[in-house]
């Protein structure tokens, strides 16, 4: 390369790295805000009250709302202009942030959540469709491992940065939602001022409402169910029938209205597209292992082993490491060769390797041992979460490229969700059973019916010592089920086409 070359390659490159520093930056505190308020919820339940479903949808709403979001945001990025769409959700997540701080009760907080996760929805998915507008695929590589670090970071690190901030006197818990707001503010500037992005106005603007409404309809009836089955009813029983009958039933009506529509929110061929099918498979598991691990490893190390909240943060740093150093040298060995197939699948094999060795973690592992696993589970996140993004933009063109980016990310958000109350269920029935050898059937329900409130220093020393067993022997079982889904990823990733990075942003027709 000729010195002016390597000046102008030089000059591109710093000129893009102002743009994606805000949109590193929104994604970041966009993606922190899911999980920012877990070790914060004791606190806020305390101070404006709530039971214990209420509790549960303030953690849920805004995950919920982000995931029906993001298609819906996908789709409009492919007919109106990004940069005026990017600015919108932006405020809306700053609006959603400032009244969450403000709420006055349980009700309030959820609605104001909702409209945190509808602007963290458009943000979070216009991110990652400006970027694949901005830079070519061959050379996104070394940017989408900033951008998966990020993500990977922002979503492992929020209970740590939350309990940090409730235990400053002077903060509290309202600074939990406050505390995005400067950066999004600087993140909004930036993008006003240096972003320049036109639509193509040769396309109709045809907005799906109708398939939005019944994608909506489907996937929150799912998570629904998942949240109170169990709790409020049986799994099998009328509720059962009604909302996963009526789920299916908006699923089909769904896919009937994407087949016929003009401009389909999710258009089938792309969902039915080879990689696109088999990294929604991925997904399954980097979904549930993204945001799965980090809330139940919560209550490994506080419950199980009596760590306190900011030490239970501190000891998912292994985790984040990997993350953030395979995310890194992934992204940049794949755009000096222009595949990304090896790397996906190292990654994916190392989460069955750390979660298929971690089913057998219970009270008496060794902590060393559980943090390496933490390590090689990082960096399986690292080298798959972002990469099978980009897999997916090299296959399809610019006009598609939100509603495939954003079909990706709504599967993944929407198999988190699951997986959080699938395991849920699965850490919940392991302490029951474990108090219940222990202690006895009576004393495992009552614990297992508190155990987001639960006191372990107010039980005696015998019961303590016994309920904390229970708990450090419930995350084997939880792991295991993570390394059966990764198993099934890693078979996905293996039979997805080995494509080669094209080096233009849109693709030939």
């Amino acid at each position: 390369m000729s010195p002016e070359a390597a000046q102008a390659a030089d000059a591109e490159h710093k000129r893009r790295m102002r743009i994606l520093v805000a949109l590193f930056m929104t994604q970041f505190f966009g993606m922190l805000s899911n999980t920012i308020i877990g070790n914060s919820m004791p606190v806020i339940v305390a101070e404006i009250g709530g039971n214990q479903g209420q509790y549960a949808w303030v953690m849920t709403s805004g995950i919920l709302a982000n995931t029906i979001t993001t298609p819906i945001a996908g789709k409009l990025a492919d007919l109106l202009n990004k940069k005026t769409l990017y600015l919108f959700g932006i405020s809306v997540f700053m609006l959603g942030s400032l009244l969450s701080g403000m709420a006055w009760g349980p009700e309030s907080l959820i609605a104001f959540r909702v409209l945190q996760g509808i602007g963290m929805g458009t943000q979070v998915t216009l991110s990652q469709v400006i970027m694949a507008t901005v830079v070519p695929p061959r050379e996104r590589g070394r940017y989408n491992g900033h951008m998966g670090a990020v993500f990977a970071v922002a979503t492992v690190s929020g209970p740590l940065i939350g309990g940090l901030i409730v235990d400053v006197p002077f903060l509290g818990w309202r600074w939990t939602f406050w505390i995005v707001i400067p950066f999004m503010a600087i993140a909004l500037y930036t993008v006003h001022r240096r972003l320049h992005l036109t639509r193509d106005r040769g396309r109709k603007v045809s907005v799906d409402y109708l398939g939005a409404m019944f994608i909506a309809i489907s996937a929150t009836l799912v998570l629904l169910w998942m949240s109170m089955v169990g709790r409020d009813f049986d799994a099998i029983s009328g509720e059962t029938a009604v909302l996963l009958g009526t789920a299916l039933i908006s699923s089909l009506i769904f896919g009937l209205i994407e087949s016929v529509a003009l401009e389909p929110l999710i258009p089938l061929g792309i969902l039915l597209e080879r990689t696109t099918m088999l990294t929604i498979v991925a997904n399954i598991a980097l979904g549930t292992a993204m945001f799965g691990t980090n809330v139940y490893l919560g209550q490994y190390f506080q419950y199980g082993l009596g760590y306190s909240p900011t030490v239970a943060g501190l000891l998912g740093l292994p985790m984040i490491f990997g993350i953030v150093i395979a995310s890194t040298l992934t992204g940049q060995w794949i755009s000096r060769s222009g595949t990304w197939k090896k790397y996906v699948v190292v990654g994916m094999a190392c989460l069955v390797v750390a979660y298929g060795i971690g089913s057998f973690v219970g009270a008496d592992t060794p902590l060393w041992i559980l943090l390496v696993l933490l390590a090689i589970g990082g960096t399986g996140l690292g080298a798959t979460n972002q990469n099978l993004i980009l897999a997916v933009q090299n296959s399809v063109g610019l006009a598609n490229m939100g509603a495939a980016t954003s079909s990706v990310m709504f599967f993944r958000n929407f198999f988190g969700a699951i997986g959080i109350q699938l395991l849920g269920l699965v850490y919940g029935l392991a302490v029951e059973a474990g108090v219940a050898a222990r202690l006895g059937a009576e004393v495992a329900g009552r614990i297992a019916g508190s155990s987001s409130s639960l006191d372990l220093n107010a039980l005696d020393a015998a019961t303590q010592t016994a309920v904390r067993a229970a708990y450090a022997d419930g995350l084997g079982p939880v792991f295991a089920v993570i390394g059966v889904m990764s198993l099934f990823g890693l078979v996905a990733v293996l039979l997805m086409p080995g494509t080669s990075l094209r080096l233009t942003v849109d693709k030939a027709s």
